[in-house]
């Protein structure tokens, strides 16, 4: 079973989403079974490369509102990240252009290292405060992802993957993605934001049941006395 991902790395309710999605596949009993796929969407990719602008100037500009008023708006975005075991730091935040991000995430994908590449970018953004929209803390956090520096070299000094993030971002125009995160499981159940826990895990379930998955069964404690083959442990 499939399961697609649309996500921004300045999205707060995509990091919140992913660790819901994760939470909602440990327990489904299907661990193992689900590939999950990452895909691109650029929430504003006009955003410049050396953006220094803190959020609150960022949000306060967007949607008119003082500095201090953007600021209590992060608050329940705060408390909603805590409930799922992430504490954000906006006060470290700072706009970013993540086109380069996105195109090295085709790169991690290739070599394998997807889910470390996102779980490393996004924990440096929302939680370290780190610009992930300059280069050479794309590189950083690459190395620590375990991609190869060489090809991480080659994608950022060229258009390398630029085709496969705009497939992504039309993709997700051809279903009707508005916002992310967005989750699309086995091609048929359309998740849109970080909505309530017990909505991923029923998906999941739905899913898996018509696509005919068994659970798996995880063993508990270390292997006591068995019987099998007409021989006991005694």
């Amino acid at each position: 079973m499939k399961i697609e991902v649309w996500s921004d790395y300045v999205c707060p309710f995509c990091y919140i989403g992913k660790r819901q999605l994760e939470k909602a596949i440990k327990q489904s009993g299907y661990e193992g079974q689900i590939e999950v796929e990452y895909k691109s969407f650029l929430l504003d990719p006009t955003t410049p490369i050396d953006a220094e602008e803190s959020i609150y100037t960022a949000l306060a500009r967007k949607y008119n509102l003082s500095e201090k008023e953007a600021k209590n708006m992060t608050a329940n975005v705060a408390v909603r990240a805590k409930e799922v075991g992430l504490d954000y730091n906006f006060d470290e935040m700072k706009t970013a252009n993540t086109t380069a991000a996105h195109r090295l995430a085709k790169l991690a994908m290739a070599q394998g290292k997807e889910e470390a590449y996102n779980e490393r970018l996004m924990k440096a953004y929302f939680l370290e405060g780190e610009a992930i929209g300059r280069h050479d803390v794309l590189k950083q956090l690459a190395k620590e992802a375990g991609l190869e520096m060489d090809a991480v070299e080659r994608v950022l000094t060229s258009n390398q993957y630029e085709e496969a993030v705009e497939q992504d971002i039309y993709e997700a125009q051809q279903i009707g993605v508005r916002g992310v995160p967005f989750f699309v499981v086995n091609n048929k159940y359309g998740i849109s934001g970080a909505q309530p826990q017990p909505l991923f895990e029923q998906t999941i379930e739905q899913a898996a049941s018509e696509a005919g998955l068994k659970k798996s069964i995880q063993i508990v404690g270390e292997n006591g006395p068995v019987c099998s083959d007409g021989q006991c442990d005694i």
